[in-house]
């Protein structure tokens, strides 16, 4: 657990996005730090602590009582051990964006990477790499956490792979206790792991999933959140003094394919009425690219540093990386919040879904059910004062600091009282 990480937190989408734009690369723009795959803006040797003034003392306060429960929790036994397979990129927002957790080498395409991390009595292991590979590795936790991508049916039979070797590995005894994290289909078609599942028979005793599936019941099926586009190897990202008290010179932003027939041309007719589009940074493709280029993600990164709204509309899920990215920047997520089609979600239920964690944790986002809402949410804009915007911008940033660290508490609590709880020695 980052001290360093909770002092900062006390103290004060879709599968695509970013595009390369005709705008250079600003002053301003956050450079990747080397060693760990942060960013943080450009301040030289410069001294600051972006939650300064009136609440310092109150955030000093606690800290020292972030520190008094981490040294409790400390005395504890920690001989409870946990280890984190990482076979998809969501792993990587587990590891690195909620549990803070460092990997070793930092190059990210090692064939082998590992990290280490304490988090209340459990210690956890990473592993992730190419060379992660059934049975050509030791085994030596009796308890397992499988990161997987159930999204189409490429990965569903690579992931079913992985299922049939931990199972095996269950059958014989070397594994006690088994938790999948997973990217689910985007209609959140997943029913290929049912038969995996231990209430079916199967020896998968915690699932933790991603998007508004209707299996959540918050007993062995978790809602887990997509997080950002690791996989485009969009970074961890620190608070820096001028990403809080700069003026941004865009309302808005949205870099992104257009797709026929979407609530995106929408947004886009709207964008262009009274030249909307031209206080926002707006740079769109008509197909999507998998993969992305240093150029484009550092125009995407400026995008969203320069602009104080995300605009995000909803792709095949309404979820996207892109909300999260935002978040890292203190630009608020503008979501349009509507179902799409598929399985996701039970309204009957909730009447949050979509987005249910999100929601059920207070995110400070605009939420609006079309795109007609937005010339109005752009005047209100130019209507806020720049210490109105630095406030909200710290409320963003402290919420999802706090966002990460409750996930995080939540997955230790969830696996000790379920792994404990069943433990057969």
């Amino acid at each position: 657990l980052s001290l360093y990480a909770d002092y900062k937190s006390f103290s004060g989408g879709d599968a695509e996005h970013p595009v390369a734009s005709s705008r250079g690369l600003r002053k301003g723009a956050a450079p990747a730090r080397e060693g760990r795959g942060r960013e943080q803006s450009t301040l030289g040797s410069e001294e600051w602590n972006p939650w300064e003034g009136d609440e310092k003392n109150e955030q000093q306060h606690r800290f020292k009582t972030s520190l008094q429960i981490l040294n409790k929790s400390m005395k504890g036994k920690t001989d409870f051990r946990v280890q984190i397979w990482g076979k998809a990129a969501i792993g990587l927002y587990l590891w690195e964006h909620i549990f803070e957790g460092i990997l070793d080498p930092t190059d990210v395409t090692a064939q082998w990477r590992e990290g280490n991390s304490i988090v209340g009595r459990t210690h956890y292991s990473f592993i992730t790499g190419p060379a992660v590979v059934p049975g050509y590795f030791s085994v030596d936790v009796n308890n397992v956490v499988l990161v997987l991508n159930g999204r189409e049916k490429a990965k569903v039979f690579y992931a079913t792979q992985w299922l049939l070797y931990v199972q095996n590995l269950v059958q014989t005894q070397k594994l006690q206790h088994v938790a999948v994290v997973l990217l689910g289909n985007e209609h959140c078609n997943n029913e290929w792991i049912n038969q995996f599942l231990k209430r079916n028979g199967g020896f998968v005793e915690l699932l933790f999933i991603i998007y508004d599936s209707p299996w959540i019941n918050d007993m062995d099926v978790f809602q887990w959140p997509l997080g950002v586009a690791t996989y485009r190897n969009f970074p961890v990202v620190e608070a820096s003094w001028s990403m809080l008290y700069n003026e941004r010179p865009y309302l808005c932003n949205f870099l992104g394919t257009i797709y026929e027939n979407s609530s995106r041309q929408a947004l886009m007719n709207i964008l262009k009425q009274g030249g909307i589009d031209k206080l926002c940074w707006v740079s769109v493709r008509e197909q999507w690219q998998p993969q992305e280029t240093n150029e484009s993600l550092k125009n995407y990164q400026e995008a969203l540093l320069q602009s104080d709204l995300t605009l995000c509309p909803v792709g095949v899920n309404t979820e996207c990386y892109r909300i999260y990215e935002a978040c890292s920047y203190g630009s608020v997520p503008v979501v349009e919040d509507v179902m799409t089609a598929g399985s996701c979600g039970n309204t009957s239920v909730s009447q949050n879904a979509p987005l249910q964690l999100l929601k059920s944790m207070g995110a400070p986002f605009i939420f609006i059910k079309n795109w007609k809402e937005l010339p109005a949410v752009l005047e209100k804009e130019k209507t806020m004062t720049l210490q109105e915007k630095i406030q909200r911008r710290k409320m963003l940033l402290h919420w999802y600091q706090h966002f990460k660290t409750e996930l995080k508490t939540k997955f230790t609590n969830i696996l000790e009282s379920s792994f404990l709880i069943n433990n057969k020695g």
